[in-house]
């Protein structure tokens, strides 16, 4: 009686586990049909070399998978209790799931760069938000179709593989494919392997193209992006940062801002080479005729001299040279150009020349003060040593109106302090109060890179209150261009700021530095140095917290570095097509 029950448990067990291997020998044609949207989100490899690893990744890694979740999943499940109907209907709806899963990663990777995962989650749910709001009943209806679609696939597989098992052990096709599938496996790894060795870019850079596969270094990575030279690459060559593209020309001004009213007050930017502390900051708000808001996690990675330009342009360093070379403009000193505003630039530092006490701009440009260039943006640049000139010869209530930056360098907190009270004494005498910004620039050594610092914004009509938020150099120009000239041109045209008063709780700053590139998220600072290697530091703690490699948040920190370049080419693009069109 017992031989016959063990007999008939032995049969079922083996015909279920068959079963489980035609089953998923269809959803591995399944999976590999859904994995061709990561190969047209990445694009056919150049090369032959390239072709063929493609074609072989793609057969051996997605059947792999496949057949891996099956041992994972279906087969305990048929082990532990080998039920007919419950096995199949479980496994049914286990590849549903899976498969589903699959395409949403294919949706993740096509929009983001990156496969799911738990660091970059609301990232991916904000996507969907955007898909959901942009063509909510669309989006929907495809989610649901594709769903529904695979899960009739999976149940009318589950029962043909059921009443054909014989015949399909009869035929001669699946044992052909199982050995292509086999050959492509090592086909592919021997390739990748070679690969390895030659530093061969055209296989290495699909290392993170399917799911559960990431790049071998971060270089791979930041070539495949376009921000290291691929020749220095594979020659095994350390170079700065840089984008290989060519970056498109700066926009000028839309007309609807130029048909704006002229604003009504002034704009004073003061700054200091030294972090502001909160003490500080909160005395002088308080001597403030209107109270400001204050930025708690204010930041700005960049050394002295590059933070000048990442004030000035609200751009990456890297767009630097190319920016300068053409003598740019940024717009918003276009927009105070076309008002007739008056914009300057006073240096408050202590004079290398002892015997002159007001040096001139090319010897402040030698001093790492403050680079020439900005001589071709403001209308006005002087010198001081010390702040009893300015105070005493330009009475602030008579600076012409204007977009004024006043520098502090290597000068004490009472300097600073003793200015910025006379400047809000000066407030009290005006009726229509200034905009009037409060904080540091630069940083003179890597320890305070990665460290937020306050800054403090008083803003006519502004309620007084305190921002946690992640807030960058950046912010500044475009907070200005959509408060001060009312001007609504998109952030990310011209610019990778955001408005200081509509931050994002999941907020990310992204800048390359002398150090490497700099992607800063909440409490953490991810640096990826010329020779790819990774760090994590807390913004918080000032500390180094883990050197794992985190490719989801480089890559959107590459894309955010990208993005100007990127939405300035696809319009300049668009400009030229109809450029073309109107010519014919």
């Amino acid at each position: 009686m017992v031989s016959k029950e063990n007999s008939s448990y032995s049969k079922r067990l083996l015909h279920l586990v068959s079963w489980g291997h035609w089953f998923t020998f269809f959803n591995i044609g399944a999976a590999l049909v859904i994995a061709l949207i990561f190969i047209d989100a990445e694009g056919i490899a150049p090369g032959f070399i390239g072709k063929v690893f493609m074609v072989s990744n793609w057969l051996a890694h997605m059947a792999f998978l496949t057949f891996i979740c099956f041992v994972l999943t279906v087969f305990p499940l048929t082990l532990l209790y080998p039920k007919t109907r419950v096995i199949r209907g479980a496994a049914s709806f286990i590849f549903t799931f899976l498969l589903t899963l699959l395409v949403i990663d294919g949706f993740t990777y096509s929009q983001l760069g990156y496969h799911l995962n738990f660091d970059s989650l609301a990232r991916i749910i904000d996507l969907v938000k955007e898909q959901m709001a942009y063509n909510s009943l669309s989006f929907t209806a495809l989610a649901v179709m594709a769903f529904i679609a695979i899960l009739m696939f999976e149940l009318v597989m589950s029962n043909y593989a059921w009443k054909h098992m014989r015949e399909l052990q009869q035929r001669k096709f699946p044992k052909v494919i199982v050995a292509i599938l086999v050959a492509s496996f090592v086909t592919s790894h021997l390739i990748h392997v070679w690969a390895d060795a030659k530093l061969e870019y055209d296989v290495l850079r699909q290392d993170t193209v399917l799911p559960l596969s990431y790049p071998s270094t971060a270089k791979t990575l930041l070539t495949k992006y376009g921000l290291f030279n691929q020749d220095d690459y594979e020659q095994r060559k350390n170079s700065p940062f840089s984008i290989k593209s060519k970056i498109p020309d700066y926009p000028e001004l839309e007309m609807k801002c130029l048909e704006l009213e002229q604003p009504k007050q002034s704009v004073y930017i003061v700054l200091r080479d030294q972090e502001l502390n909160t003490r500080l900051l909160k005395n002088l708000n308080t001597y403030s005729p209107i109270k400001g808001t204050t930025f708690l996690n204010y930041i700005d990675n960049s050394n002295a001299k590059d933070a000048w330009f990442n004030l000035f342009y609200s751009l990456p360093n890297v767009y630097q040279i190319e920016m300068i070379e053409k003598k740019e403009t940024p717009l918003l000193f276009q927009l105070a150009k076309k008002h007739k505003l008056t914009t300057s630039l006073t240096v408050i530092s202590k004079s290398s020349d002892k015997n002159n006490a007001e040096t001139n701009l090319e010897t402040i440009d030698q001093q790492n003060i403050s680079p020439q260039w900005i001589s071709n943006l403001v209308d006005h640049q002087a010198h001081h040593t010390d702040i009893s000139k300015v105070i005493a010869e330009e009475t602030l209530t008579t600076i012409p109106q204007g977009i004024h930056i006043f520098y502090f360098s290597g000068q004490s907190d009472y300097q600073y302090e003793l200015f910025v009270n006379a400047l809000l004494l000066a407030q009290q005498q005006l009726d229509i109060k200034d905009v009037i910004w409060l904080g540091s620039l630069g940083n003179k050594d890597n320890t305070t890179a990665f460290k937020t610092k306050p800054a403090l914004l008083i803003w006519p009509g502004k309620t007084e209150q305190k921002i946690n938020d992640l807030a960058n150099v950046m912010d500044i120009q475009t907070t200005l261009m959509r408060y001060y000239f009312e001007c609504r041109t998109q952030y990310k045209a011209y610019s990778n700021g955001k408005n200081l008063y509509r931050l994002d709780e999941d907020r990310m700053v992204a800048n390359i530095t002398e150090q490497g590139l700099i992607v800063t998220k909440k409490d953490k600072n991810l640096l990826i140095d010329q020779q790819g290697n990774f760090s994590s530091y807390s913004t918080q703690l000032e500390t180094v917290i883990s050197e794992d490699s985190d490719f989801p948040m480089l890559i959107d920190g590459v894309n955010l570095i990208n993005q100007f370049s990127i939405n300035n080419a696809e319009t300049s693009g668009k400009e030229e097509e109809n450029r073309e069109n109107s010519d014919q």
